[in-house]
């Protein structure tokens, strides 16, 4: 490559760089000039004496706890039981997928990688549908099922992070429990998934984040706005992602506009201490596994 052109290149990729950082701060700031001046106690309980209200002794329903307690609810449905089959199908691909099969299943993961998140929220509201006329409306959108939409919404992204960092795993690794006598199964769990934990653990935190701000999926299948905090996976809740849509489209008033910008803060917030811990337990799995 001619100096002059590497040195472009060069020139283009920090230009890149600086206008995407430049463009997350002036975002990040505007949001943090707007909703920090929201941030009180009113914002989060309302009228509710705030003890109460964790307690569960009140409903809150003038306050953003009710929301935070069910997005927090909803992520951890919906990892919970994500990780499980998303890190199982990603072992068949990379350690037991062959031939046509593995073709076929790849292609399928793919499409449904691809799928935008309102029609995975239309299948979910239809889901519901069939169960309410099936067990004469037993079954209505809740919690449960906004999980399970979510959990089918993020599961092709750790099915090929798994895959991916099972197939990257070097071969001297790879080959030396088979060599000592280990079955497949002990090489899978005793060797491989220890050696790529960290990359895994990095699919579930673009998971995590997925959940947390999709809307679309959670406005059909269970999310409303003045529910209160669910008390069992049956009933309807609230959730930020969909506060914050809710309010932007229909404020009445420049002090509900406030409370939405401190409800995008909140969830600025909750997103940046989960990557945090996710982040934290990954660097923990790397150092563990450089000095084991």
């Amino acid at each position: 490559m001619k100096p002059g052109l590497e040195k472009t290149l060069i020139s283009l990729c920090w230009l890149s760089g600086f206008v995407l950082l430049g463009a997350v701060i002036i975002l990040v700031g505007y949001l943090a000039y707007r909703g920090i001046p929201t941030l009180n106690r009113h914002l989060l309980f309302g009228d509710t004496p705030p003890l109460d209200a964790m307690l569960m002794k009140q409903q809150v329903f003038d306050g953003l706890f009710p929301a935070i307690v069910g997005t927090l609810a909803l992520l951890a449905i919906a990892i919970i039981i994500a990780v499980p089959i998303g890190v199982a199908a990603g072992i068949y691909m990379a350690e037991y997928g062959r031939g046509p099969v593995k073709k076929l299943f790849s292609l399928l993961f793919d499409i449904l990688a691809a799928i935008p998140s309102i029609v995975i929220g239309l299948c979910g509201l239809t889901v519901i549908l069939i169960l309410h006329n099936r067990f004469e409306g037993r079954f209505a959108p809740c919690l449960i099922l906004s999980a399970l939409s979510l959990a089918f919404l993020v599961m092709p992204y750790l099915i090929r992070t798994t895959q991916m960092a099972l197939e990257s795993v070097p071969p001297a690794i790879r080959l030396t429990a088979p060599a000592l006598g280990s079955s497949k199964l002990q090489n899978i769990l005793l060797v491989l998934l220890p050696s790529c934990l960290p990359e895994i653990t990095g699919g579930i935190i673009l998971a995590t984040g997925r959940c947390a701000e999709d809307t679309a999926v959670i406005m059909l299948t269970g999310a409303v706005t003045s529910a209160g905090i669910p008390r069992s996976f049956l009933d309807q809740y609230e959730a930020l992602p969909f506060y914050i849509y809710y309010i932007s489209a229909q404020y009445s008033g420049p002090a509900e506009l406030a409370s939405g910008f401190g409800a995008a803060l909140i969830l600025l917030v909750i997103c940046g201490l989960l990557f945090t811990l996710s982040f934290w337990l990954r660097r923990r799995l790397t150092t563990s596994l450089l000095y084991r």
